[in-house]
């Protein structure tokens, strides 16, 4: 049995909501026993964000500028012309992508990393989107650590058991602190 039929993911945890007006900000924190130089590698190169990331990159994301993103296994596959605003190896990125905008930060812990998202989101989808964020964060996680499980996104994704079950509790939790 290969990696990702024994994959799970953990409770829902490390993500909060942010509210700001009729603004929504979906907050992930995840700790990573990998440098940042290594996590920015990852958060950057077109190659290595196949591994884990929801879309896929024309170019790299490390330099500012405009980066075409496709979205993976959506039900249509959606074409962003995104603009990379700020990238500070390997400390902060930051882009739009689509309606949304996606701020990383990297904080060195130790030998690790602390990863920050913040993804301003519909508030209709916020728990969509924590179930979706943590099970590529755990991709990420396998990737980094040399047992690569393959991307897990999309529409296939929300069928899997461990999604909905994310989903689920990302949702009652939402619900108690908004």
């Amino acid at each position: 049995m290969s990696s990702r039929d024994k994959y799970q993911p953990g409770p829902a945890s490390g993500a909060e909501v942010h509210k700001d007006g009729e603004t929504w900000t979906l907050v992930l924190v995840r700790e990573l026993r990998h440098p940042p130089a290594k996590v920015w590698q990852a958060l950057t190169d077109p190659k290595q964000l196949r591994e884990w990331a929801p879309f896929d990159a024309d170019r790299s994301l490390a330099s500012t500028g405009t980066v075409t993103l496709t979205t993976v296994s959506a039900p249509t596959v959606q074409v962003s012309e995104t603009v990379v605003k700020r990238a500070e190896e390997p400390k902060l990125l930051q882009y739009s992508w689509g309606d949304s905008d996606l701020k990383w930060e990297l904080e060195p812990r130790g030998k690790g990393t602390r990863l920050t998202l913040w993804h301003n989101i519909d508030r209709r989808y916020v728990s969509w989107g924590a179930a979706g964020w943590h099970i590529c964060f755990d991709v990420l996680d396998h990737y980094l650590e040399g047992d690569p499980i393959g991307r897990m996104v999309g529409m296939e994704t929300m069928k899997f058991d461990g999604w909905q079950r994310l989903q689920a509790e990302y949702s009652k939790q939402f619900n108690k602190e908004t």
